[in-house]
């Protein structure tokens, strides 16, 4: 706020007086009206914190409490609605068919005393032959249908409904994701070798809140952290070279990143075995297992791939002691829909439902919670570069409206496969195996940022790509 060499007029009582710069709407204002103009704002702006504080509310508490959402009340008043018209329309019907039913029973008894009295008559009069039998025979068996199906009542279904119908109509088709063809070389990128600022054939990757990626260094036998726009990474588990000790790893393919207390499992290939890293310390969970890949879901189950069983087991946190749950696989390697052929990456959504890739036969599989089968989501069609097509299908990664991404490794190219769709679309890359900025040499690992760009572990490259999303 500055003050002016000379008297202008002040913007609000339009007098010649000494006035003052506002910098926020570059008017000039006595000193009087210039701290009433920035008290309105001031207050201007504390309403604006409120409404702002109350969104943000109304936001939290529809996702916290999603079932008290206007539509999913405007549901509940429909199905509340429907059931009383039914109900009221069972009820009348009900009425009606008890009178009636009422009245043909009495019709049917008049009629059954009648045949009573004829067959007393027939008896006292010793008049008993074959016409006289069947024709009682006859008359009972008539009223007795009466009586089981009524003749004169019958239940008519109108396929006109009489509830009002609903439907969810969604007025705009979902947008899927773009990214840019050319990457940037996040990590990696200096040629193959076991400096901190080169990698050796990367497969599994995490990319946490920070955009820091952590990275399977698979040929390194280590697990690599790089910071975000670092030009090296740290080694934060793994020695200088390959072992069994507890302190070593033996190609490691792929990893788990906890947040919360620091912690790292990795599944150790080359050892058979699942481990677990927290601040240095190291421990077995898993032993004696040929484990690929694993994942854990959002209830703490933790999922081992077994290339050489071709199946999918699953563990309760904590409970590593024993053998665990076969959940995918089960029948010996083959390829039907109850079969896998050296799985490797998984998936696990909301509803524990459990995606495969299943490698050597060149598709995705999903299988439901408790299936004892799974069905084809992506490839199948044997192994190929049509869109219809995988082969040896790598890291998968399910999003919220069931598209799913395939590190499509020999195919050197990613793809997104949309549900219910018979085909995929090619998101990045496909442009055969070099070195490029659009290119990749055998993809094995993907994920995603917070932002929606894409990360994708080049294998052969040895390098880990970022493709920045089209906005």
């Amino acid at each position: 706020m500055a003050m002016a060499n000379n008297k202008t007029k002040c913007f609000k009582c339009n007098k010649d007086k000494v006035t003052y710069h506002c910098e926020g709407c570059s008017r000039e204002f006595g000193l009087k009206d210039l701290i009433e103009h920035q008290e309105r704002l001031n207050n201007e702006l504390n309403h604006i914190i409120d409404d702002y504080d109350q969104f943000k509310q109304t936001i939290n508490e529809q996702k916290q409490n999603p079932q008290n959402h206007p539509l999913i009340k405007q549901i509940n008043q429909w199905e509340r609605n429907s059931i009383e018209i039914i109900q009221r329309k069972a009820q009348d019907c009900r009425k009606i068919v008890i009178r009636c039913l009422q009245k043909l029973i009495n019709e049917i008894e008049d009629k059954f005393d009648d045949l009573s009295e004829q067959i007393k008559q027939f008896h006292k009069e010793n008049d008993i032959n074959i016409i006289n039998l069947n024709y009682l025979t006859n008359q009972l068996r008539k009223i007795t249908g009466n009586l089981d199906d009524p003749p004169k009542i019958s239940i008519q279904q109108n396929s006109q409904t009489f509830i009002s119908e609903i439907s969810i109509s969604l007025s705009i088709k979902p947008k899927f994701n773009k990214w840019k063809q050319n990457a940037i070389t996040v990590a990696g990128g200096n040629g193959q070798g076991q400096q901190l600022n080169q990698l050796n054939r990367p497969v599994g990757i995490i990319i946490d809140k920070k955009k820091n990626i952590f990275i399977a260094d698979f040929f390194n036998h280590r697990i690599v952290e790089w910071k975000h726009n670092a030009k090296e990474g740290q080694i934060i588990a793994g020695a200088i070279e390959e072992g069994n000790r507890i302190d070593q790893l033996n190609y490691p393919t792929d990893l788990i990143v906890n947040q919360h207390n620091h912690s790292i499992v990795i599944a150790d290939y080359g050892n058979r075995r699942v481990t677990q890293w927290m601040n240095q310390n190291q421990q077995i969970l898993i032993d004696n297992i040929d484990c690929c890949r694993l994942t854990m879901d959002k209830y703490g189950f933790l999922y081992v791939s077994d290339y050489k069983k071709n199946e999918v087991r699953r563990w309760k946190m904590g409970e590593y002691d024993n053998e665990g749950i076969v959940v995918a696989g089960v029948n010996d390697r083959g390829n039907r829909l109850n079969q896998l052929n050296s799985p490797t990456y998984i998936f696990v959504d909301g509803e524990q439902s459990i995606y495969v890739s299943d490698r050597n036969n060149h598709r995705v599989m999903k299988w439901r919670k408790d299936a004892k089968q799974g069905r084809i989501v992506a490839g199948g069609n044997g192994e190929g570069r049509s869109l219809n097509q995988l082969s040896s299908p790598e890291r998968i990664f399910v999003g919220d409206l069931g598209q799913i991404y395939v590190a499509d490794s020999g195919n050197d190219r990613v793809m997104r496969w949309c549900k219910g769709k018979e085909e995929g679309e090619i998101v990045v890359s496909g442009n055969s195996q070099r070195n490029q900025s659009n290119q990749l040499n055998c993809p094995c690992g993907l994920c995603f940022d917070d932002e929606g760009n894409l990360y994708v572990a080049d294998y052969n490259n040895h390098r880990i790509q970022k493709f920045e999303i089209i906005l």
